[in-house]
């Protein structure tokens, strides 16, 4: 019993892992691949860029965290998640380096053709990611073709890249680039100033109702393409976690038609951490159904680590998880001003 009370705690830490990395990711990859659409010269894209510039690679801490914890308390996971799936991480894994380098980069020559090109980079090193997250999760939730015979460690998984490219993991795809979309554009309304900062907010608002209506699609379709609701139906008391999710969504809009964009921008935040977390408690136990068996599912009693790692991963994350979060706290505080055009004009220090 003292090990299953660790699994699903450490089970919950990995839900709350990756809820808070797309809350706060999601307005970075949201901002860069909006800004094309957002940016109308050159300075307003530089004033974009500092706005996320600051805070970008402290937000990696978290998806590296929640990678972490898989590794350690569910290696078993870890390793097929990898194994089968190793493609499409990669892939992904380059769209990340690939913004993190166009962020240092693009300022480094005074050329409108390099500008350009780490323009361009920099808008699919962040659509990528938004997408390939929201692709891996729906295949998550829909569950994976794989069988695992865990008595003779065989582990085969009968599918490719294209197997995930269906069209329930799609949806969750779009249902993520829309959510990030939102979210980036009401964050850029509330870091910048003047035209830049009107137009982010009336991009928000406009997105809206796109989000909405897909965001309705990905519930209904939810129903008969995976088994999220079976929790839902056994325990009630979890339905105030979707109920969360919907509430904030309806009040970002109230507040953005408000023009209450720090409002707004605050139940985005909640709106994405609740759609994870709705999810994530629909998956219990499971951390990777398989499509093909239910005896093949990954489980947090399946694939964890032993009692005593578990134990000692909890007492390492007393101590070190509220510096990091006192750190970010103070890092958003230090730059938690607007950027305006003047900030970044004749700044070579500016990204």
């Amino acid at each position: 019993m003292e090990a299953n009370v660790f699994q699903i705690i450490w089970f919950a830490v990995w839900g709350v892992l990756w809820g808070v990395y797309f809350m706060l990711d999601g307005f970075v990859l949201g901002t860069g691949f909006m800004s094309g659409f957002l940016a109308k010269n050159d300075t307003e894209r530089r004033v974009l860029i500092n706005t996320v510039g600051p805070v970008w690679d402290g937000n990696e801490v978290w998806l590296v965290t929640a990678g972490g914890v898989t590794f350690a308390a569910f290696p078993t996971t870890y390793a097929l998640m990898f194994s089968n799936l190793y493609t499409a991480l990669l892939l992904l894994l380059f769209s990340l380096i690939v913004r993190g380098v166009a962020f240092e980069f693009r300022g480094k020559m005074d050329s409108a053709g390099w500008k350009s090109g780490w323009d361009m980079a920099l808008t699919v090193s962040s659509f990528l990611p938004a997408l390939l997250f929201g692709v891996a999760f729906g295949n998550i939730f829909k569950g994976i073709p794989m069988r695992n015979d865990f008595a003779t460690a065989n582990f085969a998984y009968d599918g490719s890249l294209l197997t995930l490219l269906n069209p329930y993991g799609l949806l969750t795809g779009v249902l993520f680039v829309m959510l990030f979309a939102v979210h980036g554009s009401l964050y850029a309304a509330i870091k910048t100033t003047g035209e830049l900062s009107d137009r982010a907010g009336q991009m928000a608002a406009r997105l809206w109702l796109p989000l909405l209506v897909v965001a309705v699609a990905f519930l209904g379709y939810s129903y008969p393409a995976t088994k999220l609701y079976s929790n839902y139906i056994s325990t009630p008391v979890l339905i105030f976690l979707p109920l969360v999710a919907v509430v904030s969504l309806l009040l970002v809009k109230v507040f953005t038609s408000k023009g209450r964009l720090h409002m707004a921008f605050l139940f985005s935040c909640l709106t994405i951490t609740f759609v994870c977390f709705t999810g994530v408690a629909g998956l219990f136990p499971n951390l990777i159904p398989s499509s093909l068996d239910p005896l093949s599912n990954l489980t947090i009693y399946n694939s964890s680590s032993s009692l005593y790692t578990l134990k000692l991963m909890a007492g390492v994350a007393v101590v070190f998880v509220p510096i990091v979060i006192c750190y970010k706290i103070w890092v958003y505080r230090i730059f938690r001003g607007r950027v305006s055009n003047e900030d970044v004009l004749g700044n070579h220090e500016a990204y």
